[in-house]
């Protein structure tokens, strides 16, 4: 091959395996910070110094971040939960880079993927959707909604989508409530939490009208497919429990992470 063309081919192959390694390094940073989120905010309400979720120890910021990563006083390792969303969040960047959306770009992206993840491992762990990580969802979502859809679909968006979850809020408050006087039992926990209400009207804001319909009901059918599934396993272990709701914010993720970075196929396919 001439000088030229080999010259070209390795400062090509070295442009790629640099874009990859600060690919891995953005998506390990992000899982860490993702992770530190669900660790503190739940607890500390603002972000503060780590801590040992065993002893409540205040950890020092190398120890948690980057080794031993285990607490110094009682010796309480960090759950594989920190190891699976950190290679997640390495995956992300990956195929982002490779396949960034149309209208977010990489970075804008980035934001909403990490946004989905603090959301995601607090409603899981916490049963919580917290409303100060709302506001700042709010936020991430009118921009994310003004470079996709525009001010007038957005806005229309986000208040369909928060419309219709505050319906289907009471509708469930009602049904529970029924539920616990036939059995006459106290209601102990509830169908949809509030916090589910402001976030489908920051998902509503991203996707914008009208594919917030599809959107909401898309996460409605994947939460019925899993809380189907949850139920069968639960009985045939014989440890279902009546009144047992599962986070719904996650399925709300589902539905909105589809359409937001899978669904420009869906949207032809159904015609918006």
């Amino acid at each position: 091959f001439p000088t030229g063309v080999i010259y070209c081919y390795n400062s090509g192959m070295a442009s790629e395996i640099t874009i990859i390694g600060l690919c891995i390094v953005s998506g390990l940073l992000s899982g860490m910070l993702v992770n530190y989120l669900a660790d503190t905010l739940p607890w500390k309400r603002r972000f503060s110094r780590p801590f040992c979720a065993n002893c409540d120890t205040p950890q020092p910021w190398s120890t948690y971040f980057i080794f031993p990563r285990r607490c110094q006083v009682c010796g309480t390792r960090r759950n594989w939960r920190t190891w699976l969303v950190e290679t997640i969040y390495i995956g992300f960047a990956l195929w982002l880079w490779s396949q960034p959306p149309a209208q977010m770009g990489f970075w804008g992206g980035w934001l909403v993927l990490i946004f989905f993840g603090v959301i995601v491992l607090i409603d899981i762990e916490h049963r919580l959707i917290m409303h100060p990580v709302s506001w700042v969802g709010a936020g991430l979502g009118l921009v994310v909604g003004l470079m996709r859809n525009g001010w007038w679909d957005t806005v229309l968006g986000g208040a369909v989508g928060y419309a219709t979850m505050w319906l289907l809020y009471w509708l469930g408050e009602l049904i529970m409530r029924g539920l616990a006087r036939l059995k006459k039992r106290s209601l102990s926990d509830v169908a949809l939490g509030y916090g589910d209400v402001n976030l489908s009207g920051i998902l509503g804001l991203m996707l914008g009208w009208p594919l917030v319909i599809p959107g909401l009901f898309l996460s409605i059918l994947i939460g019925g497919a899993v809380s189907l599934v949850y139920l069968v396993i639960m009985v045939i272990l014989r440890r279902y429990q009546l009144f047992t709701a599962l986070p719904y914010g996650p399925f709300l993720i589902a539905g909105a992470f589809i359409f937001l970075f899978l669904g420009e196929q869906l949207i032809v396919i159904l015609g918006y």
